[in-house]
């Protein structure tokens, strides 16, 4: 984002005058959820200054300060104190959806809950995400971060019905997670990463079921994207 985030960390960029983080918020409390952890990192204090306590939503917010950018896995840790027991919802700070697709996540898991929901939808670029492959139940049995052409036309000729579901980075977890997030080792690219935790609970063979999402999802990971969806928007489409 360059200039765009001098001042402002990425999920506080406005999208149709309102802050990417709050869309988040608004989005997930209109779902009925009430008590929020924030994990900030850079510029933390524009977050914590925009949105305290969560009194305006009414809500509870709590915030912990990632010291070292190392990893999707990592950030998960951060949320086992505040998760206890109970199941938990993740969303990355980046990734706007409808407020109905908080809302049909919920539902899912509720209506039957495993090990894991893991949000997926159709027509991204596989080479920018992490392909996930499910059973016929929907629940995955292998994910793919970032395949090549090769490897995408190898998955259409070795399974059937193959649809290229891509990672939409929205789940619920129970505590479980936290057993393969904490044995996780650095990756290629030098990150713990939450997918390389995924893909373990699935060869463990626990029950990680994908959920499908439509009605708009956006990855505002660039400018271009960011002006696409500013229009949209703004337009209240």
């Amino acid at each position: 984002m360059k200039q765009l985030t001098a001042d402002l960390p990425k999920p506080m960029i406005p999208v149709g005058g309102v802050p990417v983080l709050e869309r988040i918020v608004t989005g997930l409390t209109r779902a009925g959820v009430r008590e929020f952890l924030i994990v900030t990192g850079y510029k933390a204090e524009v977050i914590r200054s925009h949105f305290g306590a969560g009194r305006r939503w009414g809500i509870t917010i709590r915030y912990v300060q990632q010291e070292v950018q190392d990893g999707t896995g990592r950030v998960v840790e951060l949320a086992r104190k505040f998760a206890g027991r109970e199941a938990f919802l993740l969303g990355y700070g980046d990734i706007l959806v409808r407020a109905s697709a908080y809302a049909k996540v919920l539902r899912e898991w509720v209506r039957r809950p495993v090990d894991g929901l893991l949000t997926v939808v159709v027509g991204e670029d596989p080479g920018k995400g992490a392909i996930a492959v499910f059973d016929r139940q929907f629940h995955l049995q292998e994910l793919i971060e970032k395949p090549s052409k090769i490897e995408i036309r190898k998955l259409r000729r070795n399974l059937r019905n193959f649809k290229p579901w891509y990672n939409a980075g929205i789940y619920v977890f129970t505590p479980r997670i936290f057993e393969y997030t904490a044995r996780l080792e650095k990756s290629p690219r030098g990150e713990y990463e939450l997918t390389d935790a995924l893909r373990q609970m699935a060869r463990d063979g626990l029950k990680l079921r994908g959920v499908p999402i439509s009605g708009g999802w956006w990855d505002v990971r660039d400018p271009a994207v960011l002006a696409e969806v500013d229009r949209r928007f703004r337009g209240g489409s």
